[in-house]
C-alpha cells in the first residue's frame, strides 16, 4: 500500500523549471528597463514601481487568505511580475491612490476573480492599465518630461508622447514636417533607442527592453514566435502604409520603437496563461496583435493600441488552442 501510484492528467513531461523560477526570470529580464527608467525619471520611477509591486503582493495575499480561503502563494513571484508590468504602463506622476486602485483591479478582477494564476483569461497588468486609462484618461495621458533624479513625483513639466504627437497631426502636417518641427519636439531615432523622452516607464529605453528579450530567449523562458510575429507584422503593415503615402504615415522603425509595442510584445503578449500553447497558434496570435495595433494606431481614436490588441487576442486564445489542438496519442489523423 505504500507504493500506490499517483494518477494525474496529462501532460506528464518533467522539467526542472518551476513557476517561481520562471517568474523571477521575467523580473531579471525587466531589470535593465527598470534601471533605465530610474536613470531618466529618478525617484518618481522608484516610487511608482514600489507602490505597484507592494500593492499587488498585498492584495493577492489578502484575497487568497480571507476570500478564497487558501494559503497565499505570493512567493511564486507572479504578483511581483504583475506589479512591475502595471508600473511600466503608468506615467510617473500618477497619484498613488490610482496606482493602488489599478493594482486592486489587476489582481482582484484580472487574476483572482478567475481563480488565480493559471486561470485568468486576460493579462492582469493590462486589465489594471486599461481600467485606469478608461476611468482616468487625463491623469493617464499626462507625461512628465524626464530629468533624471531631478524629476519629482509631482513634476509640473509635461510633454506629449511621440505617438500622441503623430496622432494629433497626421491629417494636418506632413509626417516629415512633424519630425523636424522644433515646437513639436519629436524625438529622433537615437532618443527613441536610448529612451530620453516622455511616456510611461515601459515606453522608453528600447535598448533595455531588447536586452530583456535576449535574456528571456537565452534562458528559454519564452520562444521567439510571439514577439517576432508581432514586431514583423507591425513592420510589414506600417511599411505598406508608409510606402503608399509617406507624407501621412510614419516609417516602420519609428512605429517599432515608440509606445508600448516592445514592452507588450516581449513581456505581456508572451504571458503563459493568456497566450496559445502551440507554435502555430502563437504566430496567429502574434499576427493578430500586430494587425490590431496598427489599425488602432493609424485609424483609431487612441494613439496607442497594443494594450487593446493583446486583450482582444487574449480572448481568442482558447479558440486558437481548440483549433490547433494536437491529435491525441493513438488517434487516427485524417488527411483533408
Amino acid at each position: 500500500m505504500n507504493n500506490l501510484l499517483t494518477v494525474s492528467p496529462s501532460p506528464h513531461e518533467y522539467g526542472k523549471e518551476t513557476t517561481k523560477k520562471l517568474m523571477y526570470g521575467v523580473v531579471i529580464a525587466l531589470a535593465p528597463a527598470l534601471l533605465a527608467t530610474i536613470w531618466f525619471f529618478g525617484w518618481a520611477a522608484i516610487l511608482i514601481t514600489s507602490v505597484s509591486v507592494v500593492s499587488c503582493v498585498i492584495f493577492e495575499s489578502l484575497i487568497q487568505k480571507f476570500i478564497l480561503r487558501k494559503k497565499p502563494s505570493v512567493s511564486d513571484g507572479s504578483a511581483v511580475v504583475t506589479g512591475l508590468l502595471l508600473a511600466f504602463c503608468l506615467p510617473t506622476n500618477l497619484p498613488i491612490g490610482l496606482i493602488i486602485l489599478g493594482a486592486l483591479v489587476a489582481i482582484g478582477v484580472g487574476k483572482m476573480t478567475f481563480g488565480g494564476l493559471g486561470n485568468n483569461p486576460f493579462n492582469p497588468a493590462l486589465v489594471g492599465r486599461v481600467f485606469l486609462f478608461l476611468s482616468f484618461p487625463v491623469q493617464m495621458t499626462t507625461w512628465p518630461v524626464p530629468k533624471g533624479f531631478k524629476t519629482s513625483f509631482t513634476d509640473a513639466i509635461t510633454g506629449a508622447t511621440p505617438l500622441s504627437i503623430l496622432n494629433e497631426n497626421y491629417d494636418k502636417i506632413p509626417v516629415q514636417n512633424i519630425m523636424t518641427d522644433t515646437e513639436l519636439a519629436m524625438p529622433g531615432y537615437q532618443q527613441l533607442f536610448w529612451g530620453n523622452m516622455g511616456g510611461s516607464l515601459g515606453e522608453i529605453a528600447a535598448f533595455a527592453l531588447l536586452i530583456g528579450l535576449a535574456y528571456l530567449l537565452i534562458r528559454k523562458i519564452i520562444t521567439w514566435h510571439i514577439p517576432v510575429s508581432i514586431l514583423l507584422t507591425v513592420i510589414l503593415f506600417t511599411g505598406i502604409l508608409w510606402l503608399a503615402n509617406n507624407e501621412s504615415n510614419a516609417d516602420p522603425l519609428y512605429h517599432l520603437m515608440t509606445g508600448g509595442l516592445l514592452l507588450g510584445a516581449i513581456f505581456m503578449a508572451t504571458d503563459y496563461v493568456t497566450s496559445p500553447m502551440s507554435k502555430k497558434g502563437m504566430i496567429i496570435y502574434g499576427v493578430g496583435i500586430g494587425i490590431i495595433t496598427v489599425l488602432i494606431r493609424r485609424f483609431g481614436a487612441y494613439p496607442e493600441g497594443v494594450q487593446f490588441a493583446i486583450l482582444i487576442m487574449n480572448a481568442f486564445t482558447p479558440l486558437i488552442n481548440i483549433y490547433l489542438k494536437p491529435s491525441r496519442f493513438g488517434e487516427e489523423v485524417k488527411n483533408v
